[in-house]
């Protein structure tokens, strides 16, 4: 029973953290754009070389 009991407050312990991390995250702009990265794939970036 008392693993029982280690077990529940390890996984608090790691919901906390993992909620902390969220909010880091939030706080320094991870989350400002969701649109560019879902067609950032559709951008042509590589100019193609042109040959003389």
């Amino acid at each position: 029973m008392n693993i029982l009991y280690f077990l529940i407050g390890c996984s608090i312990l790691m919901a906390l953290f993992f909620l902390a991390a969220f909010f880091w995250a939030s706080k320094n702009g991870q989350h400002d754009d969701v649109h560019t990265p879902g067609v950032r794939m559709l951008f042509d970036d590589d100019k193609p070389e042109e040959e003389d």
